[in-house]
């Protein structure tokens, strides 16, 4: 039996990906971006058995039939430009003004604090007694439990695309020891930080939280540049200045990451990528001569924005995730020679 609900759809003009809100029939007003988090709002609203906030939890995107999700994006594109036009301003937190969700960890555990309301937020990584710190978010799926989403992944080899449908890692970013800054967008829903501290996800410290729905969410600020992942390869400027704000999108259907490796010149920067190609790893990380990580794996529609740290110079960026058939995406053509300049 079919049923209609209304929604109200405010989008902020000139973002890419698109972004705004959707208030639902009872008044709730929920920040998306990108076409991934919007449909599974949609898909949300129009569920009878999510009643509470817990339930809630917006579903990933293979939990909705594709034929329903099909149309449902056919018709936001047909309404598009109206919806734009005619969509009044909610107020929302300024970018200057962003609560804050602070992750504090030291290789034996990790603890959760601050705003945990949904909309956008800074991430303060917080790390003591870690050479560095790598905090995944991860929101899960309703009625899955964390174990449950592990478990499909050690099933698989430790392949994260079998998250789809039980959790997301939405946020996932490297610091050095101290505080590291970055931004991201929570939605309502259980979640579960975690501090992958060794090469053994079974023993990674992890604590859970709950995010509760928000009158007035906040927005990611614009950045000054977006870098997509997509199968295969990275979209965006190929020059970054030190200090910008550069949002990161995995804008495909795969889990995807964004590692960079710093080349001496030009020339050893070309043969590092040529290398990467190949799947001669070993032979390109003689010839780098340092790194950085923007975004650790991140599941298919996740966004993140930092600000760029990296020392100027030149760099491979590149993913290292792995296909079904055990071949790493760079050997799919996905690395990219950048410049980061002052």
């Amino acid at each position: 039996m079919s049923r209609s609900f209304a929604l109200r759809l405010e989008l902020e003009l000139g973002e890419v990906p698109i972004t705004g809100h959707l208030t639902d029939a009872h008044g709730v007003c929920t920040p998306f971006a990108g076409w991934i988090q919007l449909v599974a709002l949609i898909e949300q609203a129009g569920d009878p058995a999510t009643t509470d906030d817990a339930a809630r939890a917006a579903p990933t995107p293979k939990e909705a039939p594709l034929k329903r999700t099909t149309a449902l994006l056919t018709g936001l594109i047909a309404g598009l430009a109206t919806s734009a036009a005619t969509a009044p301003a909610a107020p929302i937190a300024t970018s200057a003004g962003l609560p804050t969700l602070t992750l504090a960890m030291n290789g034996k555990s990790i603890h959760v604090s601050g705003s945990m309301k949904a909309g956008a937020v800074i991430v303060v990584a917080k790390t003591s007694r870690e050479e560095q710190s790598s905090p995944p978010l991860v929101k899960l799926a309703r009625k899955v439990s964390f174990a449950q989403a592990f478990r499909q992944v050690a099933a698989h080899g430790g392949d994260t695309n079998y998250l789809d449908g039980h959790a997301t890692i939405t946020y996932n970013t490297a610091n050095s020891a101290g505080t590291g800054r970055a931004q991201t967008v929570l939605t309502p829903g259980r979640w579960v930080a975690l501090d992958s501290v060794n090469n053994n996800p079974a023993t990674w410290p992890r604590a859970s939280f709950t995010v509760s729905r928000s009158g007035h969410p906040a927005s990611l600020p614009k950045p000054a540049a977006t870098v997509k992942m997509i199968e295969f390869g990275f979209t965006g400027p190929s020059t970054w200045h030190e200090g910008e704000l550069i949002r990161f999108q995995n804008a495909g259907f795969l889990a995807h990451m964004a590692v960079a490796a710093q080349a001496k010149d030009e020339q050893d920067a070309q043969t590092l990528s040529a290398l990467l190609l190949a799947g001669q790893d070993n032979q390109a990380q003689k010839l780098a001569t340092g790194f950085a990580t923007f975004v650790g794996t991140a599941s298919a529609g996740a966004v993140q924005q930092q600000r760029v740290t990296a020392a100027p110079g030149i760099y491979v960026l590149a993913c290292f995730m792995d296909t079904q058939d055990h071949r790493e995406h760079t050997r799919l053509g996905m690395e990219r020679i950048i410049r980061i300049v002052p």
